[in-house]
């Protein structure tokens, strides 16, 4: 199986090879490669499509405290071992936030960015109390169907088949979630920076995003400098990528193509 050993990790990914521009997907919290098996499938044609399981997730363990900056420098490193010197970043929700701070580490490496209902923000006061709460159910007691479920519906668009996914939760050891939870919940605010991003960029949305608001996806596509473009995706939530893939693969096909 391919795994890259770099930056201190033991990092699965897949790469479909050739000579196309080179394509780096990377996925949200509590997904893993196989969350971007449609772009793949779709965009492998033209370009060599590269995915990855980020720090806690899929096949790559989390060996203790990491942030987002961290995950940037584990991207730019599997680059670095695939001989590779600039890639896109196509980034969904929590590979959003490790595309763009990869995007600040080293902008030169950066061809371009696709972001998928993800922000430059935190979570809201408001709704960490809920959170926290569900992670403490979680560790205590695993991923229940119940629990599942609720989780499900915040993560991805309504009426997506979820099952897969929760079986996949309720496979892995419960306290391998603590790390990346904690990533997630104690991220630092990055809107301040958003406006330093040289890379062109895109931005999709789904209009029903549970997590991350459509006024979340608005704003990045008003404050990164070279963006070209807010894709709203009616009736997608959360992971539109999954749901809803020819909605974002023509428009995302299309901006690769530009830049590539």
């Amino acid at each position: 199986m391919p795994f890259a050993d770099v930056n201190g990790q033991h990092i699965y990914f897949e790469d479909t090879g050739g000579g196309g521009a080179p394509v780096l997907f990377s996925h949200g919290f509590l997904m893993d490669h196989e969350m971007f098996e449609p772009q793949v499938r779709a965009l492998s044609d033209e370009f060599r499509c590269i995915s990855w399981d980020e720090r806690g997730f899929g096949q790559t363990e989390a060996l203790g405290p990491f942030t987002y900056w961290d995950s940037a420098d584990d991207a730019l490193a599997l680059l670095s071992h695939l001989g590779i010197d600039a890639a896109f970043f196509v980034g969904m929700s929590q590979g959003g936030f490790v595309s763009m701070r990869a995007a600040l580490r080293a902008p030169r490496r950066v061809r371009g960015l696709g972001l998928i209902d993800s922000t430059g923000g935190v979570e809201p006061e408001e709704a960490r109390p809920g959170y926290e709460a569900m992670h403490t159910e979680w560790l205590t007691n695993g991923p229940s169907d119940a629990l599942a479920d609720v989780v499900a519906q915040i993560l991805m668009s309504p009426g997506y088949d979820h099952s897969p996914w929760v079986a996949k939760w309720q496979a892995r050891p419960i306290d391998a979630l603590h790390e990346p939870f904690r990533t997630l919940m104690d991220r630092d605010d990055l809107w301040d920076r958003v406006p330093e991003i040289a890379a062109p960029a895109i931005v999709f949305h789904g209009e029903m995003d549970a997590s991350i608001p459509m006024d979340d996806g608005e704003r990045l596509a008003k404050e990164l400098p070279h963006c070209e473009g807010l894709v709203r995706i009616a009736g997608a939530g959360h992971a539109s990528n999954l749901s809803h893939p020819d909605e974002v693969n023509g428009p995302l096909r299309a901006f690769l193509a530009r830049h590539a």
